[in-house]
């Protein structure tokens, strides 16, 4: 399996604001910076499922101008094709991968506004649709910034194309689905990742314009 990013996304300046939604009980600030989170750093295994490379373009909007934000952290965190998440012991009992590290990291945007991330397309759990963390920080150094929590959903009928591959459908048909989802019916059909076929897997590019971030 590459390890690598694969052919840059061209710069574009995005203007398209974005709900936030709940930042959930699986985030971990573990200040991994990285780009590929398929790599475990705790034992060097790779989480096996669809190949997804996620690319984030980031702009901000002030008046009527929208400009690249460059330096912003981006923050990825997500459960395996099982729906399990690293680093957590899970409040229901489900799985305790404390010490574990797959899937989750963050990018600083380039000049361009871009960060980007090579990981797997999500599984699911009981109680959610399939869907994707992140988080946007800015001018984290200073210890006061800017922040933006949301999270990335699919179209219901590229999951289940998806889902029904190895090792996705060892867990069986998932149990929801976009419109079943309460977090989902809070904006998440501004939320869905569009997705295009690279290799075996798929790429997806997320533009997002923030106006006026939570301070945090």
């Amino acid at each position: 399996m590459s390890m690598s990013i694969q052919t840059p996304i061209q710069p574009t300046t995005p203007c398209v604001v974005r709900p936030q939604q709940t930042e959930g009980p699986y985030f971990v600030d573990e200040r991994l910076n990285r780009s590929d989170l398929r790599l475990d750093p705790s034992d060097g295994s790779v989480t096996r499922g669809v190949p997804l490379r996620l690319v984030f373009r980031v702009a901000r909007i002030a008046g009527s101008s929208c400009t690249p934000l460059r330096g912003a952290l981006v923050d990825v965190w997500q459960c395996d094709a099982l729906g399990v998440y690293s680093d957590i012991r899970d409040i229901h009992g489900w799985f305790d991968t404390r010490g574990k590290k797959f899937l989750r990291g963050y990018q600083a945007t380039d000049a361009s506004g871009i960060a980007q991330f090579m990981t797997i397309y999500p599984g699911w759990y009981l109680g959610r649709t399939v869907h994707i963390h992140f988080k946007v920080r800015v001018d984290s150094e200073s210890g006061r910034g800017d922040e933006f929590t949301s999270q990335l959903y699919f179209e219901d009928s590229v999951t289940d194309q998806v889902h029904a591959q190895p090792p996705y459908a060892t867990k069986g048909r998932r149990t929801l689905r976009n419109g079943g989802d309460f977090i989902f019916q809070g904006g998440g059909n501004q939320l869905i990742l569009r997705l295009t076929q690279e290799g075996q897997g798929y790429v997806g590019t997320f533009d997002l314009g923030l106006e006026r971030l939570h301070v945090w």
